[in-house]
């Protein structure tokens, strides 16, 4: 959203209750001389970040569109620093029409030290809205700085990718589910699949099928392992599969999940020619020989099907890639939902890779 000004303050070696008396000051004299102006008031986002790449963040953050918070607090970590610098900022959005309310957005930006990681809480706590939902991203690492806020916030953001390996982020990912509602970026690249994969065995007469699925291949970008277990831990959990631990060679996970009928091969593997993060193609078969695969293509995902009866066909599902700056706006704006199907799958996932109990 184009702004016609933006109000900023900014301070050295302050501190956060200067920082929100500022903001206040700030909000109450943009009232003041326009009533149309309202700040906004539906969610606090809080992001730890390495200042080196804060930058990077920040320009993923205004690409979110609709969905960007209220209110965004950036703490900014520079090694050896010692005091807290901030600058806040009100964002004033082009004069509405008569009649009409403009929703201003705030943003605070805290360059602080290592050592302030600690004790965290003590630095967000003045800056965040009270009574709004608060969403906690770290997309840097610094463990130490979300265990210190997580008693202040609702939601943790995080992406499977970004942890040292798939059995790490799903480990991380039950761990936190215990204490805060986990919004997971490499579970909302699966979206748009298992969207697909539902719609395809709605039909009544289709349903019975799911009984008898004893094939599942998953393609995934070589960063993307984690999202591969994800879907096939969703239909583990949501097709009653007994999960079991696959076994890794060369990059591909591979082994068998025990079905109610019989047991269910499952292969996760690299796709080297996916550009992007996420997943490259998904394959169910049943016993009675019918499959359905499912490849990412230009406009949406190519679906090709082979009935028993040895027919096939294919076709085209229409829908663009949301790409990285929708997946994070879809992000934040689930922060503010309630998706009970993530958890079950992230517990079978945990089987998939041995990372469970």
């Amino acid at each position: 959203m184009s702004s016609s000004a933006d109000l900023v303050w900014s301070a050295q070696d302050t501190t956060p209750a200067d920082a929100e008396a500022a903001l206040r000051r700030m909000l109450g004299e943009l009232h003041a001389a326009d009533a149309s102006y309202v700040p906004g008031r539906v969610l606090n986002l809080v992001c730890v970040v390495d200042r080196a790449w804060s930058g990077e963040i920040a320009n993923r953050l205004a690409r979110v569109g609709r969905y960007h918070p209220s209110r965004t607090v950036m703490c900014a970590v520079e090694p050896g620093r010692r005091d807290l610098d901030v600058t806040a900022t009100v964002t004033v959005p082009e004069k509405p029409r008569a009649g009409e309310a403009a929703m201003a957005r705030e943003s605070v930006v805290v360059l602080c030290g290592e050592q302030h990681l600690q004790r965290l809480d003590r630095i967000v706590d003045p800056l965040v809205i009270t009574d709004l939902p608060t969403v906690l991203w770290s997309p840097h690492g610094h463990p130490e700085a979300v265990a210190s806020a997580l008693h202040l916030v609702q939601v943790v953001l995080l992406d499977g990718v970004d942890e040292p390996s798939p059995a790490d982020a799903v480990r991380r990912a039950c761990r936190l589910s215990q204490e805060a509602y986990v919004v997971d970026l490499a579970w909302l690249r699966t979206t748009p699949w298992r969207e697909r994969l539902a719609a395809a065995f709605d039909p009544v007469a289709r349903r019975r099928e799911l009984a008898t699925l004893e094939r599942l291949v998953v393609r995934h970008h070589p960063a993307s392992q984690v999202a591969a277990l994800l879907l096939a831990g969703w239909l583990a959990s949501r097709l009653g599969w007994e999960p079991s631990q696959l076994a890794e060679r060369d990059g591909t996970l591979e082994g068998r999940a025990h079905g109610r009928r019989q047991d269910v091969a499952v292969r996760l593997e690299p796709a080297p020619e996916q550009q992007v993060r996420g997943l490259f193609g998904v394959e169910l078969q049943s016993a009675a020989g019918r499959a359905l695969r499912l490849d990412r293509g230009p406009g949406g995902l190519r679906a090709h099907e082979r009935l028993a009866r040895g027919e096939e066909r294919a076709w085209t599902i229409l829908g663009a890639s949301r790409g990285e700056a929708g997946i994070l706006g879809e992000g934040i704006r689930q922060a503010l939902l309630r998706d009970p199907t993530y958890l079950p799958a992230v517990q079978a996932a945990q089987v998939f890779t041995g990372a469970a109990g």
